[in-house]
């Protein structure tokens, strides 16, 4: 081969690999713009295009991530068990009824001649029904009518059958243990708790909504910095070959020859690790979405690009909207109130018990009357009638009843009442802690959010300056390889800096993407939370 040729060959070698540096680096906004000798299209975007995998969308990923996500699930069930204690809590002051029916009877052998039979045979029935109700203030009221009827064979036995009746509405007041706090604290906890795990619930559909979109960025750089590396990998190959080829005429020495094995063997260890990395990815976007890549595609591939642009208010503003709207902080302040309200009711009830007590009611009395013979006299009765005249009397209180008076009740030391307030107050503390822990934290992420966001335009700027830079410097130690004026080692150096700077700016993409995801989490304000059950 002539001079010449050779020469032209090499010539060609370094034109592709100029453009191929050039292709890599260029920002994906400008790559269109820039036409070569060799017509050659960006490099990296053909290289993306020949990566195997499921493509999938952000939108695919989160609706999915939402269907099949076990942290919404929780948090679903959570919420579900939290509304089941509220209607158990409410239902502790819903009125019942009640009604009991008793049918009894009794042989009884008698001595007295007054017994009115040798062996006194008596039947019995006793019928109860009525209402309770507990009220939030702590009363207790209860209305109650007592029905009996007797049947017997005594002689004496002025009705036959006989029927007697007992009304009364019964009042217990508690003045101090159970009375208000101390009877609907619970009641008020479990509201507060309710609204804590609807807070929870939708704070786990922004979090899911939230990492989904900043695993799928990962992935993003993950299979952009894999394209890189296939580059990379191919321009150490072809260095290799350009190298030994260079060495055999004498151009250069056995040494550029081995830094050129040398960088392309650590380009293939560094291919296994980004190829690796992007499955690891993968493998976690499947997880959140909850079924893996369909056929035989190794993984799952990006089809949407990270946003550029942000809207961004002033960070103690942010700050203040975050405090205002987020979700962890709302779950933490109703905890503490559900607390409190534990604690409140404790209070109220280590006091002694003093209850007011009181009933009014009436009595009836009536039944078939019937003529009692008592030796040589004989007796009549004026009762005659039915049940419906017993109700009568106790509802006109023909024969009235009533009672009043107090119950108190003091415990020796106090120490199960104040123990269990002490419990609960330390319970109240350590809510009220986690509040403030909570707090802190969200300040914390959210100025470093912000920071992220209001650095993003410099970050993007710094990233593709060190490209350009780096593009400049392979370019200009390609030209200088061709013309012997520097090494093999010295270029595969540059090959290795211009990857390392396109990595940095494919990470400050998504880097800002991913900030801006966890602060529309942090502030509430990702798409509306799905309704409890509508994953399922």
């Amino acid at each position: 081969m002539s001079r010449s040729t050779m020469s032209a060959s090499r010539q060609a070698r370094c034109l592709i690999a100029v453009a191929l540096f050039v292709a890599l680096a260029w920002p994906e906004t400008s790559r269109a713009a820039v036409t070569l000798e060799t017509n050659i299209d960006s490099t990296l975007t053909l290289a993306l295009q020949k990566i195997q995998g499921v493509p999938l969308t952000l939108e695919e990923a989160t609706n999915a991530a939402l269907q099949q996500s076990t942290t919404v699930r929780d948090a679903d069930a959570a919420l579900r068990a939290a509304r089941g204690s509220l209607r158990r809590e409410r239902g502790a002051f819903d009125p019942e009824i009640f009604a009991a029916s008793v049918r009894s009877g009794v042989d009884q052998p008698t001595a007295s001649p007054f017994a009115g039979a040798a062996v006194l045979q008596t039947d019995r029935t006793d019928t109860e029904a009525g209402g309770r109700v507990r009220l939030p203030a702590g009363t207790e009221l209860s209305a109650s009518l007592v029905t009996t009827k007797q049947e017997t064979n005594s002689a004496y036995s002025a009705l036959e059958p006989q029927y007697n009746t007992l009304g009364r509405l019964d009042l217990r007041q508690p003045l101090l243990k159970g009375f208000g706090p101390g009877s609907w604290g619970e009641r008020s906890a479990a509201t507060r708790e309710y609204e804590a795990a609807q807070a929870r619930y939708d704070d786990a559909v922004l979090e899911i909504r939230s990492q989904v979109e900043r695993t799928y960025w990962d992935l993003y750089a993950a299979e952009r910095d894999l394209g890189v590396q296939q580059i990379i990998r191919e321009r150490a190959a072809a260095l290799v070959q350009e190298t030994e080829l260079r060495a055999k005429t004498g151009l250069v020495g056995p040494g550029d020859v081995a830094s050129a094995k040398v960088f392309l063997a650590e380009q293939e260890q560094s291919l296994i690790d980004r190829e690796e990395g992007l499955d690891s990815v993968s493998d976690q976007i499947a997880s959140l979405i909850g079924r893996r890549p369909q056929g035989e595609a190794p993984r799952y591939r990006p089809l949407d690009s990270p946003p550029r642009d942000f809207a961004l208010e002033p960070q103690d503003s942010l700050v203040a909207r975050a405090m205002r709207q987020s979700l962890e902080v709302k779950s933490a302040e109703r905890d503490l109130a559900a607390a409190r309200a534990r604690e409140q009711s404790a209070k109220w009830n280590m006091l002694p018990s003093l209850d007011v007590v009181g009933s009014v009611g009436g009595l009836g009395l009536s039944g078939t009357g019937r003529d009692v013979v008592f030796g040589s006299d004989t007796l009549h009765t004026n009762v005659n009638g039915d049940f419906s005249d017993t109700w009568t009397q106790v509802t006109k209180r023909d024969y009235p009843t009533w009672s009043a008076g107090l119950s108190l009740s003091i415990p020796i030391g106090f120490r199960a009442g104040s123990g269990e307030h002490d419990r609960l107050r330390g319970e109240a503390d350590r809510a009220e802690q986690r509040l403030i822990a909570v707090r802190r934290s969200l300040d914390e992420r959210v100025r470093s959010g912000h920071r992220d966001l209001l650095n993003a335009k410099r970050r993007l700027d710094a990233a593709q300056s060190g490209v350009d830079a780096s593009l400049t410097r392979a370019r200009i130690g390609l030209l200088e390889y061709r013309n012997g004026r520097t090494t093999a080692f010295e270029v595969v150096q540059l090959g290795a800096d211009l990857a390392s700077a396109q990595q940095r700016y494919s990470q400050a993409l998504v880097r800002t993407a991913k900030a801006a995801a966890e602060l529309r989490r942090l502030t509430a304000e990702g798409m509306p939370p799905l309704p409890p059950g509508n994953h399922q």
